[in-house]
């Protein structure tokens, strides 16, 4: 009996989850007057596939697509590169004052973005990065959170496969490269979708190191559908779909590496 309620509870968290989505894609086929009727209807009395064609028309969106695609797989390669290495420095090395640099590191998880907005602008001005990949990917190559989850999962990996490798004539690097990398494929998976989710979804900092159509990203660009007094509530949906799918699509193939990442990650010391 008390499985079933779990059961129910569950399945109703799921319904709530899932009327947001629903409806965007539900006036994403809608002409804009039944967009803005009152009361709403649930289905559109017709469907307008055109919708999705005029988002192409309405704006550069393959570019806005494009540009969103580079900054994440260049953002999420360099975080797993940089990050796994320092989770391995932090896991496996011994050097002074380790511990105290492992929580100056963690202490940026602390520190919200808008704080540290404006002075980065003000860096990447006097670099002449503004308006360029330069800003949108380089501050988001590493992650504190990224060291300290593939910290916790190396520390998990025995330490006596770096000893026989190392008995065998393996350097720091090839235990590293060799040992410690393919043991934490779940770990890097799940940093992984945590990053391209970040970087594809991020908004304020593209918007603020971005001022021009030809650098702007795919939050930027449908933000631009939202007009100053009216707003085509159709196209906007219509680009947050297809926005939307690409990321639906990779948590499909890839949510067992997640939770298995998150669930044996979460346990080491």
């Amino acid at each position: 009996m008390r499985k079933s309620w779990v059961h129910i509870l569950l399945l109703v968290g799921a319904i709530v989850m899932i009327i947001p989505f629903f409806w965007m894609v539900s006036t994403s086929f809608k002409s804009y007057l039944e967009s803005m009727q009152i009361p709403p209807t649930l289905f559109p009395e017709q469907f307008h596939f055109d919708n999705y064609a005029r988002v192409f028309e309405s704006a550069d969106f393959l570019t806005y697509y494009a540009n969103t695609i580079f900054v994440t797989v260049a953002r999420t390669a360099s975080q797993l590169f940089l990050c796994s290495m320092a989770a391995y420095a932090f896991a496996r090395l011994d050097f002074p004052f380790k511990n105290t640099l492992f929580l100056v590191i963690l202490s940026v998880l602390m520190v919200p973005i808008q704080v540290i907005l404006i002075p980065n602008y003000a860096l990447l001005s006097q670099f002449g990065w503004i308006n360029t990949f330069y800003a949108l990917i380089v501050p988001g190559i590493f992650s504190a959170f990224g060291v300290f989850l593939l910290r916790q999962f190396f520390m998990g990996i025995p330490k006596e496969l770096d000893e026989a490798a190392i008995m065998d004539g393996c350097s720091k690097w090839g235990v590293y490269w060799r040992i410690i990398l393919p043991n934490a494929k779940p770990a890097l998976v799940a940093l992984g979708i945590f990053t391209v989710l970040a970087s594809w979804n991020d908004f304020m900092w593209p918007l603020v190191m971005t001022n021009s159509a030809d650098m702007r990203v795919l939050s930027v660009g449908i933000a631009n559908f939202e007009g100053q007094y009216s707003t085509e509530y159709p196209l906007l949906m219509a680009a947050a779909l297809m926005s939307t799918i690409p990321m639906l699509l990779m948590f499909l193939f890839l949510q067992k590496y997640l939770i298995a990442g998150i669930a044996l990650g979460g346990v080491r010391r």
